[in-house]
């Protein structure tokens, strides 16, 4: 079939984000392989089983604040308690012996609650006077002690397998010795843009043609610990060409991403291509910018044909591609954070399909947020999304908004 031909097809209808989302969610399953890393190359990796603690957090029973350990046997209910400090536990070097009778052990924290003592009274709740201290206050059990164990207990559940690697994850595995961890291998993604009138950035640009931006976008938009990103460079707008270019990319990549030539223009050979080497699952969508979005495979490899348009990669990469390369690396994926918002430019629409606008939203000191457009909205307006710092998302069903209106806005994180 032609791309004329194509074009000649009665419409198909356009499939929602959500549909789109359970389509390419039912069909993919995350990739097979995992390798062991050291935990300082662990950061932003998918974790490929489970952990559970080999020891007990804290290790030891030890002091929440600097003060003096004692024994709750010691202290008088309501009259003053007189004490003499027999020692002293640093963090690193423990008092080294028991605690005896009318004693306490001068104590910092993090440090080790030497042994008989129940209780650790603050420093600045005691008068010292030479080798004595002396107090009214009433104390509880185990009062400002970490007892061991008391964070996590030894053979406890950790960490889930599926689980994205962060710092906090990355401390907290240093705190139980864990040396390295078993990860999901890299997911290999091959993309390239399709365009004669692209030239290199730091080529002169001839009358008609225009620097390649799209290729630099994806590069940086998939620039993630667990990928291996393969700039395929770009590829001229005619089928063979295009042809040999997906060959080359199913046969290294699991993923295969390309910017362009996915509309239903007579140039726009990606999704013709894509039926005759694969398979085409769905090619519109009703949502905005975005629509022309080609999904498929590719062989083994997963298949997306983005729009030629700066913005529509953008907006279509986060909405629909992003998520996907989670689960494909078995990872847990999860909604985008949307807030409340009100809107403080007037915003015009058709209804007819999901909008991704660009806005600035912004909190007031009492919390509330409010968020503005972007001025023009046009796809081919990169710079609209440069300033930006949020999606001002509006339904299908959305004709506008008035400048006071409530709106959901879809706050940037990269």
């Amino acid at each position: 079939m032609t791309a004329r031909d194509r074009r000649a097809e009665p419409q198909a209808r356009l499939l929602s984000l959500d549909e789109a989302l359970a389509r390419i969610s039912k069909v993919i399953r995350p990739i097979e392989g995992s390798e062991r890393v050291i935990l300082k190359q662990a950061h932003g990796r998918i974790l490929a089983e489970h952990v559970d603690a080999r020891i007990e957090l804290p290790p030891f029973s030890n002091s929440a604040m600097d003060g003096y350990a004692c024994r709750l046997a010691d202290i008088q209910a309501s009259q003053e308690t007189r004490l003499k400090v027999a020692g002293a536990s640093f963090a690193g070097h423990p008092f080294a012996g028991s605690l005896g009778s009318g004693e306490c052990i001068r104590i910092f924290t993090g440090a080790a609650v030497p042994d008989g003592a129940d209780a650790v009274i603050a420093q600045e709740e005691v008068l010292r006077e030479g080798d004595h201290i002396r107090f009214t206050k009433v104390t509880e059990f185990h009062e400002n002690i970490r007892p061991a164990g008391d964070e996590i207990k030894a053979g406890e559940r950790l960490l889930d397998r599926g689980k994205r690697l962060t710092p906090a994850d990355l401390g907290l595995l240093a705190a139980i010795g864990q040396v390295d961890v078993a990860v999901k291998r890299r997911l290999h993604v091959a993309f390239f843009a399709t365009g004669d009138e692209l030239r290199s950035i730091g080529q002169p640009l001839a009358y008609g043609e225009i620097h390649d931006s799209n290729r630099y976008t994806l590069y940086a938009l998939l620039d993630h610990p667990g990928i291996e990103a393969i700039d395929l460079g770009v590829v001229r707008d005619d089928q063979e060409s295009i042809r040999l270019a997906l060959q080359e990319a199913a046969d290294v990549a699991d993923v295969v991403i390309t910017s362009g030539g996915a509309s239903v223009g007579e140039a726009d050979f990606v999704a013709e291509t894509l039926r005759e080497l694969g398979q085409v699952d769905f090619w519109k969508l009703a949502m905005k910018p975005g629509k022309p979005l080609v999904f498929g495979r590719l062989g083994p490899a997963f298949f997306f044909g983005l729009p030629g348009n700066p913005v529509s990669v953008i907006v279509t990469f986060h909405q629909i591609v992003r998520p996907a390369l989670t689960q494909l690396m078995g990872g847990q994926v999860t909604p985008p954070l949307r807030l409340q918002a009100v809107c403080r430019s007037r915003l015009r629409k058709s209804a007819g399909r999901l909008e991704f606008l660009r806005g600035i939203f912004s909190v007031d000191q009492e919390g509330r947020f409010s968020v503005a457009g972007c001025g023009e909205q046009g796809s081919h307006r990169l710079s609209s999304i440069s300033r930006a710092n949020c999606y001002i998302v509006l339904p299908s069903e959305n004709e506008g908004v008035e400048p006071g209106e409530i709106v959901e806005i879809e706050p940037f994180f990269e």
